[in-house]
């Protein structure tokens, strides 16, 4: 007896969360099968381990009984000659222990990923002061106006005197030095080619001018009169031809 009191003093119960987590404990100390276990055999290991629990005056909760008297009920019902409940019971027993069985490893996966060793705050909401409170000298705030109005500046249109020499320029047009073509030739006196173009004239003036006399050769308007390598090339109005030389 004497070695019973000491065996059963160096017991020791292990704490469970709920009767699955015990079912799951002693089939794997037992080496079951949770897909086939042996319900009379675990019914047997239950029973001791509530045993325990009680003699160890330790309150054992109404859900472990009711557990207990499933396990019985299971029992009761496969020693029928016809126990196809019994299967039923048995493989729903089996369902929740695997659903179980899974539910613990996720949780102790998830368990490797959280901390308690961490305390994080939301930022707190902070008022800004808006109010500017630094103070300029008056020539600072000149020399930032100076600044201020030269980038402005560079953002404006070019000024007129940047065009002077492009866009005031005088242009002449072709047709003004046809009409001063035919003006020179309006008497029919014929007039050399090179005293159309006086010394001193822009060059507008002077491309204009030849282009005219080119526009009155090809409406028939004026012929040329001369060698073509000579100077004294002269012009003629085909209305009043002259005796060729």
């Amino acid at each position: 007896m004497g070695n019973d009191t000491s065996a059963a003093l160096q017991y020791k119960v292990s704490d469970f969360e709920g009767p699955l987590d015990m079912l799951l404990q002693l089939i794997a100390k037992h080496k079951m099968d949770i897909c086939d276990i042996e319900i009379a055999v675990l019914l047997e290991q239950y029973m001791e381990q509530i045993k325990n629990m009680q003699s160890g005056q330790m309150e054992v909760s109404s859900e472990f009984l009711e557990m207990a008297s499933r396990l019985v009920y299971i029992k009761s019902v496969s020693l029928l000659p016809k126990h196809e409940e019994a299967q039923e019971l048995k493989k729903e027993l089996e369902g929740q222990l695997i659903e179980y069985q899974e539910c613990r490893r996720m949780a102790a996966e998830l368990a490797k990923m959280a901390t308690y060793d961490i305390y994080v705050k939301p930022p707190s909401k902070v008022k800004f002061d808006m109010t500017y409170t630094r103070v300029h000298q008056p020539q600072e705030i000149a020399k930032a106006f100076a600044a201020a109005a030269g980038r402005g500046k560079s953002k404006l249109p070019p000024p007129r005197e940047a065009f002077s020499g492009i866009i005031e320029r005088k242009i002449v047009s072709v047709s003004s030095r046809v009409v001063y073509v035919l003006r020179q030739l309006w008497d029919g006196t014929p007039i050399k080619y090179r005293n159309l173009f006086k010394e001193g004239s822009p060059k507008s003036e002077l491309v204009a001018t030849f282009l005219a006399v080119l526009e009155l050769v090809k409406n028939s308007r004026i012929r040329i009169d001369g060698d073509g390598d000579s100077a004294d090339v002269r012009l003629i109005r085909k209305e009043n031809r002259v005796e060729e030389y």
